[in-house]
């Protein structure tokens, strides 16, 4: 995309981290604005502060439910026409080893995390094709917020990897379709590492017909976890925002925002190759490794 005032970004997850750094660049380019969120006053206090300097219209929003996402892109038609630009944000975390996830967490993370991606493509995607057929001029592109959990398989959180990855592969399989019918969509995939956000504090949005059991040992261990690691992170979800936006601007399809991460990817792929096992995530720091092992192997057996 080369043009962006006037034009319209709908943006999930809007009300605090990377949506809500993204709008306000979007904002400061001068397009018009559909927040969404489902935390209503984290929405409206977002709401609040770009109002005025574009129009904006804001919806509480849970991704994960169809129907409300077919009210929001109908809304957004009407109001707007095609949107320009789709971040399709919004997520939640969990953790725990894989067993121990209950069927309430699959739902609430594929649902919030898979799902909300799949309901932005397959409603806004087809518009935005119209869009383009319709007009010689007109660009658009989706940002889809996967993870470097969507690359690697980091232990002891796997719903959120399963869901991650889908996100990838959903991502990658919509650049190639795009290809084949237009040169005026494109598409990239934000696969973030560890970044301040609210995202392991999750629970705060859960419904309450997914309500969580119990934490088991091993969900609280890798809360804490992943609170330290996310806690720790040196860049802010404002410069990963940046990075968005030179995604879009310079057409990349992958962002992402710690490239030595991808030293594991390399691994994983290469354990791939040569057919072996799944190589540790903790060569580089085994220490980290081994109190995870021994944090877990000290849990009481039920």
């Amino acid at each position: 995309m080369k043009q962006f005032e006037g034009r319209t970004a709908v943006i999930t997850g809007a009300g605090s981290g990377f949506g809500l750094e993204v709008a306000r660049i979007a904002a400061a380019r001068g397009m018009n604005l559909v927040l969404c969120d489902v935390q209503a006053d984290a929405l409206e206090k977002a709401a609040a502060e770009l109002e005025g300097r574009v129009q904006v219209m804001a919806r509480r929003v849970d991704v994960a439910k169809a129907a409300e996402m077919e009210a929001l892109a109908a809304d957004v038609k009407l109001r707007f026409g095609a949107p320009h630009f789709v971040f399709n944000n919004a997520g939640v975390g969990s953790g725990g080893l894989i067993w121990e996830n209950s069927l309430a967490d699959w739902e609430w993370v594929l649902g919030v995390n898979l799902m909300g991606v799949v309901h932005g493509v397959r409603l806004f995607t087809p518009m935005m094709l119209e869009a383009a057929r319709n007009d010689p001029a007109y660009e658009g592109h989706v940002v889809n917020t996967a993870s470097m959990a969507g690359m690697l398989n980091a232990p002891n959180m796997g719903v959120y990897n399963v869901s991650k990855h889908a996100v990838v592969s959903l991502s990658e399989t919509l650049h190639q379709d795009l290809a084949l019918v237009t040169d005026q969509i494109h598409c990239s995939v934000l696969c973030p590492y560890f970044v301040p956000t609210g995202i392991t504090a999750s629970d705060r949005n859960r419904p309450a017909e997914l309500a969580a059991d119990k934490p088991t040992q091993s969900q609280l261990i890798g809360r804490a976890m992943s609170d330290k690691a996310v806690s720790s992170g040196k860049l802010s979800a404002a410069d990963v925002a940046q990075m968005v936006f030179a995604g879009i601007d310079g057409q990349r399809f992958y962002v992402f925002s710690h490239p030595h991460a991808l030293a594991g990817v390399q691994t994983r792929f290469e354990d791939v190759m040569a057919l072996r096992n799944p190589s540790s995530p903790f060569a580089a720091k085994p220490e980290i490794g081994e109190k995870l092992k021994a944090a877990l192997r000290e849990m009481p057996v039920k």
